[in-house]
């Protein structure tokens, strides 16, 4: 088994990757941790093969973390799971033995197909025969870099527009309707409520219906993503 530390600052999100990593054949998780101090502490005291880690920590950022666990002699693997878009960041990443890099917001489909990746490189490299070959080494780096089917999303709707979607739910502390959610974005109603289905099939909003006169009930949303199941 794989043993993962979930690195994540948000409560509801940490569990959320919890529960993916477990619905993972292969893979376990070691613990969970919501700041960077923390995670450190938990690498010194735990053995751990993989972190996910998220780069916008309450104390320290991610690539901080990194170059810590570096300097402490640790090469237990990272993969980044953050909304941080900046080239300059990705590449600084990488330079810290970052072998891969997911979004946010992501489906479980893009986060199982990391795991699935990593895995595979993971497997070529552990083998307990003796030192890898080099066909052994170029298998395994390119697991990591092989493309999987990507997470498509339904016709019409924008990754750029989702994001902006999940951000408005995320900073809510009540359930919006689509309503809400459209004038906030300046899309219509319709296109607002396409993309808050589209979050709630994939487990990361919950629909409520809202009883606010007569008639039919209004369905609001909120960012929910510990519903995994």
């Amino acid at each position: 088994m794989i043993r993962v530390l979930v690195v994540e600052d948000e409560p509801l999100i940490a569990e959320a990757h919890r529960a993916y990593v477990e619905r993972v054949p292969g893979f376990t998780v070691a613990g969970t941790c919501g700041s960077g101090a923390q995670a450190l502490r938990f690498l010194a005291a735990h053995e751990v093969d993989l972190v996910l880690l998220d780069f916008y920590l309450p104390d320290v950022g991610g690539l901080e973390v990194c170059r810590a666990m570096r300097a402490q002699g640790r090469t237990v693997d990272v993969i980044a799971v953050t909304s941080a878009r900046d080239l300059d960041l990705v590449r600084a990443a990488v330079a810290q033995g970052v072998v891969q890099y997911l979004l946010k917001p992501f489906t479980f489909a893009a986060f199982r197909d990391k795991l699935q990746q990593y895995a595979e490189y993971h497997r070529h490299l552990a083998r307990p025969t003796g030192p890898p070959a080099q066909h052994d080494i170029d298998r395994a780096l390119a697991a990591l870099r092989t493309p999987t089917t990507p997470a498509v999303l339904p016709k019409g709707l924008s990754p750029d527009t989702l994001a902006e979607v999940v951000e408005a739910l995320r900073a809510s502390p009540e359930a919006l309707s689509a309503a809400q959610i459209a004038e906030a974005l300046g899309i219509s109603r319709v296109t607002a409520r396409r993309y808050l289905e589209h979050l709630t099939a994939q487990n990361l909003a919950v629909r409520r219906p809202h009883y606010g006169g007569p008639g039919r009930p209004e369905h609001h949303y909120e960012w929910h993503p510990s519903r995994t199941s």
